[in-house]
């Protein structure tokens, strides 16, 4: 009985002696600067306090394994869980001059409205990016409402976004802010870019700022890759599933001095068993291998910053009939790419004050160098680009700021296919002129203006008009309307198409196979042409101490010029031709709801309806028939929930995404193979995750109830014959997948 007294006693005055411990430490911003007057406190308690003159705090421990936070006006707050009070922090916040118009909860969101932007933007963070089995930038959008991915043959892997009812081609890819992934890359790009090495995606709908160029037709994606003055020493993600593809992806950072910073990125995967679920011969997807590596580097001395950096990516795909099942000679589907990069940025901050002007110089250039083979069908192309863009801004006054620069892209294109060449260039210069007013951060106007020359296409304008309108501080509208233009590139982006027996005509001109048509130059094509108008509302409503978040929006995009994809007029075929003053239009809508119902859960519900049609014409008639685009979902409905358990110990995720139904292709009249349309479709998501101090573990499953899309490739029994198409996918090719992995990472601070 003394025994148990005399442990009570100690254990008591032990406690008490652990309670009376203070937690100190230092909070900096990003450029080493001490924030004074950072507020810290305790996760759920009223005890805090505030750094001092050198960033410095000093708080009486709550015990271990708890949450602190720290805050400070125009930075992003953070989180830090204390497992030993005795180890003195050292607390770096990210700046976020839009952070005071953002509602962060002690959860972030995973997806955050950009309620600053004068675009209606929407930021993916890597917390939403780590939600689903995220390998690549593809398979980030998975709890995405607005952006849809879906292959698009089953021969390839080759995978196509969606935005607005309309395909990624008319979407500006953008990486840091500068144009990437064009032409050869489209088809494939979005599997070159790992989840791994992520610091954010934003995705902005309708046109954008005439400053990133004249091709954002339906909106932008811009990715935003970790930074080495705030990335962690080391991290290393490990991922694998039951269809034994496996991948590897590390990262690492140098801070040589205050003004000099490097990172280092790597990437591996590998996809090489043989998957033939509905037993046709085919495999479900090809087997893939990539190795992927970037390096950047940051230098910052005063108000002078520069990045450069330098990027390889190596990849194999081998797709058709599984050769261990194939008789002899089987069709066979190969591509091997080889991809490099380099980018860099230059900018000079005159004054950082109230009334900011800058001066900033970017240039990327990328060589793209692809060889594939289609059965006996050999396509290559080398594809060589290069963007520079010289920008200045200046703000005259708090309402009034303007925005000018100077840009030249250059494409070219060595291709060929079979025996014939394709070869053809394009530069194009230009200059724009963006004007801003902005009335007390009530109503914002922005118009632009860029005039632009085509080798290709002569002179063209492109105009932009932005409005944004807070009538009230919960409530939002932001309202655009302008053009965009795009040069198309038949083989390159749809270089997919020749998985199947179909001819490819350009006009009324046979190509493919067997075709006279040797160049481009026989055949010419418009420049592509649309006019994009929208409208948002965005409610940030308090629901007692939580917010709903509602939007609807509206966006229509009319096309006056347009190369028409038709494979209605001839179930054999496939014809490239300019639409000709035909109609073609695209309407999407969409509302969603976002709230936390409760600490530590979110939920967001979303509907989409699309309508897209074009004018096909016959060929041999001249007659026009408008029809909605083939493949196309008429409807998307989306619903999400995350729930993590307090101390952040464990996470889980569920996403369900309702698909609707679409029209097919027009199928053969006298031997149909396929039905006039699909029907809808479910696919649901789910993932567990167990967080430790400086890892997690994670487990989930990808189509938890095995839907798959029966028989993607038509007639896969006879692919030499007239009807082989494996360009007929409307939903996943693969059934459920099981997955597990690991992220480990070694904190600066």
């Amino acid at each position: 009985m003394k025994k148990i007294i005399l442990f009570a006693l100690f254990s008591f005055f032990f406690l008490q002696s652990f309670a009376a411990d203070k937690i100190r430490g230092y909070v900096y911003s990003e450029n080493k600067e001490p924030l004074v007057g950072a507020n810290v406190y305790w996760e759920g308690s009223s005890k805090g306090t505030s750094t001092d003159a050198k960033g410095f705090f000093e708080l009486e421990s709550e015990g271990m394994h708890k949450n602190l936070i720290v805050s400070y006006i125009g930075f992003s707050p953070d989180t830090i869980h204390v497992h030993n009070t005795s180890k003195e922090l050292r607390i770096v916040l990210k700046e976020n001059l839009e952070l005071q118009e953002v509602v962060v909860s002690r959860r972030t969101p995973g997806t955050i409205t950009q309620r600053a932007s004068l675009v209606q933007t929407q930021k993916v963070t890597v917390g939403e990016i780590h939600r689903a089995a995220c390998c690549n930038l593809g398979e980030s959008f998975e709890t995405n409402p607005s952006v849809d991915v879906a292959y698009s043959d089953a021969a390839t892997g080759a995978k196509q976004i969606k935005l607005l009812g309309l395909s990624g081609t008319y979407v500006q890819m953008l990486t840091e802010n500068y144009p990437n992934f064009r032409g050869v890359s489209a088809p494939f790009g979005m599997d070159y870019i790992p989840g791994a090495w992520l610091d954010g995606i934003y995705i902005s709908k309708g046109t954008s700022s005439v400053k990133n160029g004249y091709e954002a037709i339906t909106g932008q994606i811009n990715v935003e890759y970790k930074k080495p003055q705030a990335a962690d020493i080391f991290s290393l993600n490990l991922f694998a599933n039951d269809a034994m593809r496996m991948e590897a992806n590390a990262d690492a950072s140098w801070l040589m001095n205050k003004n000099l910073s490097s990172m280092l990125f790597l990437h591996y995967s590998r996809d090489k068993e043989s998957h033939d679920s509905n037993d046709d011969g085919f495999l479900d997807y090809p087997k893939t291998e990539q190795f992927n590596i970037m390096n950047r580097w940051n230098h910052e001395v005063g108000k002078y910053v520069a990045q450069y950096g330098l990027r390889f990516v190596r990849e194999e795909r081998d797709g058709g009939q599984d050769h261990h099942t194939a008789e002899a000679n089987p069709y066979m589907i190969s591509l091997n790419t080889n991809r490099g990069e380099f980018y860099t940025k230059q900018a000079y901050v005159f004054d950082e004050d109230e009334l900011p002007e800058s001066l900033a110089l970017i240039a990327s250039g990328s060589l793209h160098r692809q060889k594939a083979i289609y059965d006996a069908t050999p396509y290559d192309v080398t594809q060589k680009n290069l963007y520079i863009t010289l920008l200045y801004e200046k703000s005259f006054s708090k309402r009034h700021s303007l925005s000018t620069g100077l840009s030249l892209n250059h494409d070219g294109f060595d291709e060929s296919l079979q025996s014939h060449s394709f070869n053809r260039s394009e530069t194009v210069t230009g200059g724009y002129l963006q004007y801003a007013f902005n009335l007390n951060d009530q109503l914002i106007l922005q118009g632009g203006i860029r005039g632009d020359y085509s080798s290709q296409y002569t002179f063209f304008v492109t105009p932009r008009l932005h409005i944004k309108y807070n009538p009230v501080e919960w409530l939002a509208i932001r309202a655009s309307v302008g053009k965009g233009y795009r040069s198309a590139n038949i083989l390159a982006e749809n270089n997919y198409l020749l998985a199947s027996s179909r001819k490819i005509y350009i006009g009324d001109k046979l190509l493919y196979p067997g075709g006279t048509l040797n160049g481009y130059a026989d055949v010419k094509l418009d420049q592509e042409e649309a006019v994009n108008s929208g409208i948002n509302a965005t409610l940030h409503i308090p629901v007692g101490d939580k917010e709903l978040i509602l939007s609807g929006e509206w966006y229509y995009t009319k096309f006056l010029k347009q190369v028409v994809v038709d494979v209605d007029n001839d179930p054999h075929a496939i014809r490239f031709y300019n639409l000709n003053g035909g109609k073609s239009y695209s309407n999407s809508a969409q509302i969603e709801a976002s709230y936390p119902f409760f600490e530590g859960f979110t939920f967001t519900a979303a509907y989409r309806r699309t309508q897209s049609k074009t004018e096909y014409r016959n060929i041999g008639t001249g007659k026009t028939q408008l029809l909605s685009k083939p493949l196309l979902n008429d409807y998307k409905a989306l619903l999400t929930a995350s729930y993590q358990t307090p101390l952040r110990k464990w996470q889980f995720d569920l996403t369900s995404q309702f698909n609707g139904g679409g029209r097919m292709p027009t199928p053969d009249a006298a031997n149909p193979l396929w039905n006039e349309r699909f029907k809808p479709f479910t696919v649901v998501n789910g993932q567990i995750t167990k967080f430790f101090h400086n890892w997690s573990v994670y487990a989930g499953v990808e189509n938890l109830f095995d839907f798959r899309q029966k028989n993607p490739i038509i007639d896969a029994a006879n692919p030499r014959g007239e009807d082989f198409d494996a360009t007929m996918v409307w939903g996943p090719v693969h059934g459920r997948k099981l997955y597990a992995g690991m992220r480990w990472n070694l904190p600066r601070y």
